[in-house]
């Protein structure tokens, strides 16, 4: 009964991990850099996990929980609420959409399709922003954070994909 339990919360655990490492992104997101504008300038950490979970693994990043991990990134960062809750549900959406085309092709073409997500859900959110503040932002910073989110988005999948094989191969 007890390696029952046991294995239970196991699987729980691993089902999970997923939302657990998108939450994690939100968390290194929103820390303090002591760097001057280093957090509008952040790589879009969150879009690459809800990328990487919703092409692989869709059935344990569900939109409930991408709805949730976009309310907390907007709580914890002082953004808005609501704002990155909404361009992570439409980059969900379109990612979700898309994802027949997705699988089981190169990384180049999954890389490419993080580029095309990540500049519509970037542009996305500078045109919310603006219009809440009623005037437009800097587009600078959103696109230095752009080419950042590119340019990492290589090792993210590359740690995701590892965890992937080590604890969900069973899942």
């Amino acid at each position: 009964m007890r390696t029952h339990l046991l294995q239970r919360f196991d699987l729980v655990a691993r089902r999970l991990t997923p939302f657990g490492l998108s939450v994690l992104m939100v968390l290194v997101s929103v820390l303090p850099l002591h760097v001057p504008g280093g957090a509008r300038v952040m790589p879009l950490l969150v879009l690459m996990s809800i990328y990487h979970w919703a092409v692989h693994r869709p059935h344990l990043m569900p939109a409930y929980a991408v709805f949730f991990i976009g309310l907390l990134q907007d709580i914890l960062g002082g953004i808005p609420l609501g704002v990155n809750a909404l361009v992570y549900l439409i980059a969900y959406g379109v990612i979700v959409s898309q994802r027949r085309f997705l699988v089981g092709k190169s990384f180049l073409v999954i890389w490419l399709g993080f580029t095309l997500i990540a500049a519509a859900a970037s542009m996305i959110g500078w045109m919310l922003i603006s219009l809440i503040h009623l005037t437009p932002m800097n587009p600078t910073a959103m696109a230095f954070q752009y080419a950042l989110s590119v340019g990492n988005f290589p090792l993210l999948a590359w740690l995701f994909a590892r965890w992937q094989r080590a604890f969900l191969a069973q899942v």
